[in-house]
């Protein structure tokens, strides 16, 4: 036995060695050092942070395009699944074959775009004489240092769309949006401190710009911002405190939470916000952000000559003036232009104006005047070439009139509260239908209470005395009750207020009362959805945001419980979960006000051209990750109980929320939720829903909604013998135009979904992670 063991031991050794060097090959990199290079080509040249937290490498942006990027890689992800916080060439991404991100012999760090004569697209302008080592640390900086350790350069000065915990902001540093929610290059949004010390967002548009946060109606001493600070720097700590220097700051919604991953990040919608997570989730959850209501208040949402609408039917949507037609159909943000010619502006004899409600332009106005006539405002105006409208209003102090002469239509948007009258420059005579005018949805306010006069009878003096002295009586009496009856009240004034201001702090609701919810949807008038939980009403706040009210219909519990209730609801806050904002327990009326979507419901969209393949998969994914973070990434383990079409809503870019949780009583985890999620899958793939059939010969689908997993499993069953049969299963509403590998990751998942042994079924968090596996496949 010895010799043949001595014999073995060489191959034994041999084999361990060449195990340990394949090993080390793919082990990523910790630091690079002069004359070493990363190359676009080979996956496993990755900078590792020494906790795994952040890797550094080329990042796909694109179909064989890469930056090069820093993102979070724990939990280990691949491609669009990973979170990217900085990138290097956002502008310039470089080709799959041959790029190389390199630390030369002279100390500056160079990315390489080979396949276009190796064109240098970017570097750290940096030299050194000794030594020089690029490193990732834990907190997600790439840091390059000299052999001393002084820092030569580091990519937290440098900050592009996110702000990490402990990374200044400060005063030649900004962040700036990406252009969309797929590409990741320079869009018109950026967080900077202005001339005047002041953290903003600004819209830095192709041909203007404008500072839209903090909102400039107000001041800065209005808003406790302070200007004379003789430093600029902001900060994002650990635990979820935000604070400038500007005297600005806000704690985010989880606040104190030190093990969760956070970052800052200024969204391609121009909206500023707090991301968190759990550790080893893949799921963001916002925890704050800049402007919560009203979206139209982002400048530049529309482009010039065009105007921005939150519309209960339409959502976010924008649309030209009268009179003027897109630059670019399809491009809203090149605005509109007029499809009339003036001979010149000037020229007094050929211009009119039509006059629109509710609409509201902000900035570029041109000699402001007060306390002035409409005929003169517009004389003003109609003289003044440069002059495109002019803007017409009430002083809400003292009742006289402004006149705001506009010379550029920039920043439009119906404001349905808004009483002023804003008045076009168009050619004289030029008519409008009435669709192409703007309207307002009109409340109707209750009549004025007559006051009836009443005269001097003529025995006026004895009347007198004998009322002075009831009067005399009277008040006697009435001091006494009252003494008495504000010691009554005081005790339940105290406990209501006490339970008003823990709700406040617990859930940031607002308490409304019956009547302003019953004004705001005038008197309950416009059903927009019931279910089992109670019927949901449009509604229109006082702040001019568009509502759901949810009227509960089981509303026998006591006002305590419904409380602990609302706090639960109010605390879970995630991007793919419907936003509450505020509720009312009044007597025996339990109400709920949450954010209006401007698509309605899953279940009403179905069978809509708008819900093309690509639309399909995201809906699936944003919802799983909705579910997903009731399940376990929320301050309590919240079950849904009802997951199916008509609870999934989609806004105005159809991305999806999931409404109606927390009604039911909390539960522990478990798998309840993950079978009707399966179904849903399947509904968003085959188009079949419980109130529609299918039945045609020609593609084999002749199934009612009962009838729908055996169905789908038939025909996988069947596509393993004869080949696949998902163009069969597939909803023809889509006409074929879809990405079938897609649809069949949907339909595979799904089906792990609805297994009848329900431990065999994955958990909500394995589905999505199942799902971003292959959200880059074609």
């Amino acid at each position: 036995m010895a010799p043949l063991f001595s014999l073995l031991l060489p191959l034994f050794l041999f084999l361990f060695l060449l195990l340990q060097s394949c090993l080390l090959s793919t082990t990523a990199l910790s630091s690079l050092t002069k004359r070493s290079s990363l190359s676009v080509e080979n996956p496993d040249d990755v900078l590792v942070s020494p906790s795994g937290s952040f890797s550094a490498g080329f990042f796909p942006v694109g179909n064989n395009a890469y930056s090069f990027a820093v993102w979070f890689s724990d939990p280990p992800c691949t491609g669009a699944a990973c979170t990217p916080v900085w990138m290097a060439n956002r502008q310039a991404p470089v080709n799959g074959r041959r790029s190389t991100f390199s630390l030369l012999d002279s100390g500056n760090l160079v990315l390489t775009d080979a396949s276009h004569a190796a064109t240098e697209v970017w570097s750290s302008s940096t030299s050194s004489p000794s030594a020089a080592q690029l490193r990732l640390n834990d907190t997600g900086n790439l840091v390059l240092t000299d052999d001393s350790g002084v820092v030569l350069w580091q990519s937290f000065d440098s900050p592009t769309d996110t702000l990490l915990p402990l990374q200044q902001l400060a005063r030649k540093t900004s962040l700036i949006s990406t252009r969309s929610r797929y590409n990741t290059s320079t869009g018109f949004y950026k967080l900077y401190f202005d001339d005047k010390n002041v953290l903003s967002l600004l819209f830095d548009g192709p041909l203007f710009w404008s500072v839209y946060w903090p909102y400039q109606w107000f001041s800065s001493f209005q808003l406790g911002r302070n200007q004379y600070s003789s430093s600029r720097i902001a900060v994002l700590d650990p635990l979820g405190l935000f604070q400038s220097s500007d005297n600005y700051s806000f704690y985010a919604s989880d606040y104190g939470v030190a093990a969760v991953q956070r970052r800052m990040t200024l969204d391609f919608d121009g909206n500023l916000r707090v991301y968190s997570r759990e550790p080893g989730s893949t799921i963001w959850a916002v925890t704050w952000e800049a402007i919560s209501s009203m979206p139209c208040y982002i400048h530049g949402v529309c482009g010039n000559n065009s105007l921005c609408s939150y519309d209960p039917a339409k959502g976010r949507s924008c649309s030209c003036v009268p009179g003027y037609v897109p630059r670019i159909p399809g491009d809203w943000s090149a605005g509109c232009v007029p499809d009339f010619t003036f001979s010149d502006w000037c020229v007094t004899d050929e211009i009119g104006f039509v006059k629109l409600l509710y609409v509201d332009f902000y900035g570029y106005d041109y000699n402001t005047t007060f306390n002035t006539t409409l005929e003169n405002c517009r004389q003003t105006c109609l003289s003044l070439c440069k002059c495109r409208g002019f803007q017409y209003i009430a002083s809400n102090d003292d009742g006289t009139f402004y006149c705001y002469r506009k010379t550029e239509l920039l920043n439009g948007h119906n404001r349905p509260s808004f009483t002023g009258e804003f008045f076009l420059k168009v050619p004289k005579n030029k008519t409008f239908t009435k669709d192409q005018l703007v309207k307002r949805t009109h409340y109707s306010c209750p009549s004025t209470h007559e006051v009836n006069v009443l005269a001097r009878s003529k025995n006026a003096g004895l009347s007198f005395m004998l009322w002075f002295a009831c009067v005399i009586g009277g008040i006697e009496i009435v001091v006494v009750f009252f003494v008495w009856f504000f010691f009554l009240i005081r005790n339940q004034q105290d406990v209501i207020s006490a339970h008003q201001s823990y709700l406040n702090a617990a859930t940031g609701f607002k308490r409304f009362t019956y009547d302003e919810l019953k004004k705001a949807t005038r008197n309950f008038s416009k059903e927009i959805g019931r279910g089992a939980a109670g019927i949901v009403y449009k509604a229109l706040l006082l702040d001019d945001r568009v509502a759901a009210v949810k009227v509960l219909s089981n509303a026998t519990t006591g006002e305590a419980d419904f409380l602990a209730e609302a706090s639960t609801i109010g605390r879970v806050n995630h991007m793919n979960l419907i936003g509450m904002w505020g509720f009312c327990a009044e007597g025996k009326h339990r109400l709920l006000v949450t954010e209006f979507m401007e698509h309605g419901s899953l279940a009403h969209n179905l069978s809509s051209p708008e819900l093309h393949w690509k639309r399909r998969f995201d809906i699936a994914v944003g919802t799983a990750k909705g579910l997903a973070y009731l399940h376990d990434e929320c301050l309590e383990w919240v079950l849904h109980c009802d997951v199916k079409p008509q609870n999934i809503l989609l806004d105005f870019d159809y991305q999806p929320k999931v409404a109606d949780f927390g009604l039911s009583k909390l539960m522990d985890r478990g798998k309840v939720d993950v079978y009707s999620f399966g179904i849903v899958m399947l509904e968003i793939v085959t188009g079949i829903s419980p109130t529609t059939s299918v039945h045609s010969l020609e593609s084999g689908r002749d199934v009612k909604h009962s009838q729908l997993v055996p169905w789908v499993r038939n025909k996988v069953k069947e596509a393993g013998r004869t080949g696949s049969r998902i163009e069969e299963m597939v909803d023809p509403a889509l006409k074929g135009d879809c990405a079938l590998k897609k649809m069949e990751i949907l339909i595979e998942v799904a089906l792990k979904c609805v297994e009848e042994d329900r431990n065999a079924r994955p958990t909500m968090s394995q589905v999505v992670e199942m799902l971003l596996r292959h959200e880059n496949d074609g």
